[in-house]
């Protein structure tokens, strides 16, 4: 009996002493370096504009009745290839790359966790941080749903647990973009949401909020909002006017955040504030200087549509890229978002869409020029103008010559994208410019490259000496300008993601490998040149074998860039685009497949 008494006293003295160490040595430690801790919060040295909070606030202009949202959809054609299966050798290299991606994409998050967290963003060269839009921690709710994409399950929790503490009824500063602010934070947290089939309460509910507030900048006289929204003059329940020089992307591209907002919550409010705007858009889309086009800048108080510009890029894009993805979002309930892509789409192939004059390019690709326009439509004036922001274009043909039935433009969308890829290839660095001109053919068809007629565009006029093709030849050389490009209008790289948004499109539409070659190249490109201490910098000049930096990185380039990188190495069956309508800043919404 003793020694059954001594047994059991030494095996209680050895469970005492298990259970002591867990409590007291290996738990406390294992807390301090688990990835789930949390990092230290960047301390906000804010005076807020008299500590006004957005509760509340009367509507001076309050909507009587709500446009109601299509809730049966229909069949959409197919968008995806039908992928062979893949050998075990092409899985490991895929993996492999994608692995890498990863990696650099955790780099980065590690450096704005450590030293921007809950700022906007952090400055990856010298470690500070900067508020770029509105001081809600930018970068953590715009990398929401790559944190889930990328199965960072602990990164995802911290990250979640940050989100509870952001307040999106105030804001230090004293405008609020509406545009990017939509973008990046609504579609992050809307995509996450969906992503993790609304298993975080928290991410609809700040969804919401933010919701709640933007939704003031539509109270205005004609319900268009004002994009530069003085939030704290609707605070007071002061009147605030929309803008008579409105960007259009800004005011056309905030359709699919807000529809699925409505689709998740039920409250007409929101799908019924941007179908207002489709509504102004369609019934002006004739009536412009090139009818089927709007001009980059629009008059929103006053609803008037007369400006001379008309670009596809910056100010304007993703007015079109939202057409057939508002179109698929709503289930093809509607033939309207279908006929007004048809008409803009018809204008770009008449009166935008040319060939670059081009050395030793065995492909055909495409760009699209800025246009002036006088009253009556006839040109003023064409600029052959190359603009990484224009790239999207590619992805976007390419989606609605599959929901639309439009097989003839699958090949314009294959010769954008490879337009796009050219423009990295072509550079020193391997990596496009922000913008430059090219020479453009004058037979789309019958295009050899002419030496004479690329220094006239590098020269700007006719050359009419020897000694003016002489400074041309010296000017190209000093300017480091490959053949057929005749200037660097902006030689900068900003980590932007459009060329490789139209790369992954394209490569689940066509499944052709050659483009995730395109990507990998393109991908150790950037990541050679912009790597810095604490994640990746925007560049000054694309020609630099060590390019000058801009301690900048803004939160796309996790939301984005590397989002679409890790997707165009990852299954196809992962982010379908057949499940999955992709916003504009690339975060996924669930696809309806059946009432909402």
């Amino acid at each position: 009996m003793i020694s059954n008494r001594k047994g059991r006293s030494l095996t209680t003295t050895i469970l005492f002493l298990l259970v002591a160490y867990f409590f007291l040595v290996w738990l406390p430690l294992h807390q301090l370096f688990s990835h789930k801790a949390q990092p230290t919060a960047i301390e906000k040295q804010w005076h807020r504009l008299n500590n006004i909070h957005i509760n509340n606030s009367i509507e001076r202009f309050p909507v009587t009745s709500y446009i109601p949202l299509p809730t049966s959809p229909v069949s959409i054609p197919r968008i995806q290839h039908d992928f062979p299966v893949e050998s075990r050798r092409e899985r490991k290299a895929r993996l492999k790359k994608r692995e890498t991606i990863k990696q650099t994409f955790l780099h980065a998050w590690s450096g704005y966790k450590d030293h921007a967290w809950m700022r906007d963003e952090v400055s990856p060269s010298s470690g500070r941080y900067d508020d770029s839009f509105s001081g809600w921690g930018a970068t953590l709710v715009d990398s929401l749903d790559a944190l889930v994409i990328m199965g960072l399950d602990d990164e995802f929790e911290i990250a979640l647990d940050a989100l509870k503490r952001i307040d999106f009824t105030t804001t230090p500063s004293s405008y609020v973009n509406v545009f990017e602010i939509v973008i990046r934070y609504m579609g992050g947290m809307i995509a996450a949401h969906d992503l993790t089939d609304g298993k975080h309460p928290i991410l609809l509910q700040k969804a919401v909020e933010l919701g709640e507030m933007i939704y003031n900048a539509f109270d205005t006289h004609n319900r268009m909002p004002q994009m530069r929204w003085e939030w704290s003059e609707s605070a007071q329940n002061l009147e605030i006017q929309p803008g008579e020089v409105t960007n259009l992307a800004e005011l056309a591209s905030l359709t699919v955040e807000f529809t699925r907002l409505t689709q998740l919550t039920g409250d007409p409010k929101y799908y019924d504030a941007v179908q207002r705007i489709t509504d102004v858009l369609e019934k002006n889309q004739q009536e412009t200087r090139l009818p089927g086009l709007w001009p980059t800048i629009v008059d929103a108080d006053h609803l008037w549509f007369d400006n001379a510009e008309f670009t596809l890029g910056g100010c304007a894009d993703s007015a079109y890229e939202y057409l057939p993805k508002e179109h698929i979002l709503l289930g093809a309930q509607t033939d309207q978002y279908r006929n007004m892509y048809t008409d803009a789409i018809e204008a770009i192939k008449k009166h935008m869409l040319f060939r670059p004059m081009l050395k030793d390019q065995d492909k055909q690709i495409l760009f699209t020029s800025n246009l002036v326009v006088n009253r009556g439509g006839s040109v003023h004036q064409e600029r052959f103008l190359q603009e990484h922001l224009k790239c999207f274009l590619g992805g976007t043909v390419g989606i609605a010559a599959k929901i639309f039935n439009r097989t003839e433009d699958m090949s314009i969308a294959r010769e954008l994208t490879d337009g796009c890829i050219w423009s990295y290839d072509v550079m020193p660095t391997g990596i496009m410019p922000e913008a430059m001109e090219v020479a453009a053919c004058d037979d789309k068809d019958n295009c050899p490259f002419d030496d004479a007629k690329w220094y006239e565009g590098v020269w700007g006029d006719q050359l009419k000496t020897d000694s003016e093709r002489h400074q041309v030849q010296k000017l190209i050389k000093h300017e480091r300008l490959p053949a057929g490009v005749t200037v660097l209008r902006d030689s900068a790289y900003k980590l932007r993601p459009e060329a490789l948004e139209s790369i992954f499109i394209m490569y689940r539409i066509t499944g052709d490998k050659s483009l995730q070659d395109a990507a990998w190249r393109m991908f150790k490109n950037i990541d050679k040149a912009t790597r810095t201490k604490f994640g990746h910098s925007s560049i000054e000049d694309v020609r630099d074998s060590e390019p000058q930096l801009s301690d900048k990185m803004e939160s796309f380039w996790l939301a984005e860039t590397l989002k679409y990188l890790y997707l165009i190495f990852s299954e196809p069956s992962h982010i379908s685009l057949d499940d999955y309508v992709l916003s504009t800043e690339a975060h996924p919404f669930k696809r309806p497949s059946g009432g909402f």
